[in-house]
């Protein structure tokens, strides 16, 4: 289940998003959608980094099987600038990030793998039915 807090005016397929999230994993997650300002501010404080990103996943360090598996938080206006962009719908990038930021609370990490994340989101993507769009950036 998705705990969903949405700070912004975004409305998303929280539908396909539980449908994701069923696929990799019974565990709960929370999701917060908000401003570039929040998502700053938390990247400050998390990574060091003062600057706006996409989407940040803080897994819970503890594995319980009641304990939900993280947090997963998205800022809207990287939703809005990318969706313009490739030229797809706002719930698509989101619907991108979100798989993204999951992926990275199941231990997948782009920065290090062998490109195991990527195939993993690219994989989802056709799964989903998700635009073509959407693997561009896999590329």
């Amino acid at each position: 289940m998705i705990e969903l807090e949405n700070q912004t005016n975004l409305n998303i397929n929280l539908d396909l998003c539980e449908k994701i999230l069923e696929k990799l994993t019974h565990k709960d997650i929370e999701v917060i959608i908000c401003e570039n300002e929040y998502i700053q501010a938390l990247n400050k404080e998390h990574r060091g980094k003062d600057s706006a990103t996409d989407v940040l996943s803080f897994p819970l360090e503890f594995d319980f099987d009641n304990m939900p598996l993280g947090s997963i938080i998205i800022s809207i206006n990287f939703v809005e600038e990318k969706a313009k962009l490739y030229k797809h719908s706002n719930d698509d990038e989101f619907t991108l990030l979100f798989i993204h930021g999951l992926l990275h609370l199941l231990g997948f990490d782009h920065e290090i793998d062998e490109g195991e994340h990527r195939l993993k989101e690219e994989e989802l993507i056709k799964e989903f039915s998700l635009p073509d769009s959407l693997i561009i950036r896999n590329q």
